[in-house]
């Protein structure tokens, strides 16, 4: 049975600007890559967080059915918004530590409801460091952002 993987990213120009995400969906079996598929897309006025977020929500949502799956992220916002603080906030009725609203709520609550339906495993890498297939999900993002990109003469 291959093993999938999600490879996401987002991007931003300007924070808030115009912004893109990007996933690199790969299925492997005994390490070789069976099956590919990208996506990306993007909005004209975002954050940096919002388009990583996106990636992650936009892997988990274009599963056909139940899976078992690796997100691999360079946002450690992400990654330990998902795994360690989220418990927290839905326990204080979508609060931080310090009592104040969680940004970008509606988006954290799209993601705990797409993870809700698969087991997913949640990895950290350091971006921009050569990871082959996070320099690709970075390019889908920054390809998801053109569109919103103010044309310069």
């Amino acid at each position: 049975m291959p093993e999938l993987f999600a490879y996401t990213d987002g991007a931003c120009s300007g924070n808030p600007g115009p912004g893109g995400w990007g996933v690199l969906m790969l299925a492997r079996d005994g390490g070789a890559v069976v099956k590919e598929r990208a996506l990306s897309g993007g909005e004209a006025l975002t954050t940096n967080n919002r388009m990583e977020l996106m990636a992650a929500i936009s892997a988990l949502e274009a599963l056909a059915r139940a899976s078992e799956i690796t997100i691999v992220t360079d946002s450690a916002y992400v990654k330990n918004g998902i795994t360690e603080w989220m418990f927290g906030w839905k326990r204080k009725g979508w609060k931080t530590s310090t009592n104040k609203p969680v940004k970008n709520e509606d988006l954290w609550r799209r993601l705990d409801a797409a993870q809700a339906v698969h087991q997913v495993k949640w990895q950290w890498i350091k971006g921009h460091a050569g990871h082959a297939e996070n320099e690709r999900a970075d390019e889908l993002a920054r390809a998801g952002m053109a569109p919103f990109k103010p044309k310069s003469a």
